[in-house]
């Protein structure tokens, strides 16, 4: 199932990127994701929802989040605390953007991308949720002159390819695991459906990357191998992503937000 028309909620807005596609990119983050990687780099991705996570090392402990919060009973995620916190301890996760306003951050570094061949990834989560909202700022997008790269998951049902695949250029497509119970064990889905969507997104003719982030003790070694000599079976451009732990910190601090007992004055 995909949410149509409905509006995401971005979580990030990362510029002048050179990791997300050719060029200087620009990574717009969708909120939501369909997945469950167990080494999620982004888990304040995961949930469709906004959130507000307190990172401990950076809080004073003034008080100021509990002085500014008005729904002391259970937090309606409204984003005072964080406001009011001076040391940044606190992060919202999740705005909306309108087409316009997404459009306007994409259109200002523009003359990078001309100047590199780089343009605007969508990401997420999983981008790919939201199909229609993600094709009308595409074709925004592709009317403007901006280079459109999708970064996916592929468990999506193939008609949300269909709807972005006039205003999508290149799809960086990722492969985890090619082992079925490997997959689901990872991810907490079965492969059936993106390895199906993978071999009709590639008879579309449009440009892929397939990329693998090599986890350890998951997919390391002889998995991603299988995977190097699957893609180059198809013929299709294969990249490696090096695992890192970022995601770890902001797991915690997504799971420490407590408005009030987190943050509490010092004296």
């Amino acid at each position: 199932m995909h949410n149509g028309m409905k509006k995401p909620l971005i979580f990030d807005i990362k510029r002048a990127s050179l990791n997300d596609g050719p060029g200087v990119r620009t990574v717009i983050f969708f909120k939501g994701c369909n997945l469950n990687c167990f080494w999620c780099h982004n888990p304040e991705g995961k949930s469709p929802d906004a959130q507000i996570a307190f990172f401990a090392e950076k809080c004073m402990g003034c008080g100021n989040c509990a002085k500014v919060c008005a729904s002391p009973a259970a937090c309606t995620v409204c984003g005072a605390c964080v406001t009011g916190c001076p040391t940044e301890a606190r992060r919202l996760y999740g705005k909306p953007y309108t087409v316009e306003e997404l459009l306007t951050a994409i259109l200002a570094d523009k003359p990078y991308y001309h100047a590199t061949g780089g343009g605007v990834t969508f990401s997420g989560g999983e981008c790919m949720l939201y199909p229609d909202f993600l094709a009308n700022v595409a074709e925004r997008c592709q009317k403007n002159g901006v280079s459109v790269a999708v970064d996916t998951a592929g468990n999506v049902p193939y008609a949300a390819f269909e709807r972005v695949l006039p205003y999508t250029d290149i799809f960086l497509y990722d492969i985890k695991a090619l082992d079925s119970a490997l997959h689901c064990r990872g991810t907490g889905v079965s492969n059936t459906l993106i390895l199906k969507n993978l071999d009709r997104l590639q008879n579309s003719g449009k440009k892929m990357i397939i990329r693998t982030p090599v986890i350890p003790d998951f997919n390391q070694g002889e998995e991603v191998e299988r995977i190097r000599a699957y893609c180059a079976a198809r013929g299709l451009t294969h990249e490696l992503l090096a695992y890192h732990a970022l995601g770890e910190s902001k797991r915690e601090a997504l799971a420490a937000h407590d408005v009030f007992r987190e943050c509490q004055p010092l004296n």
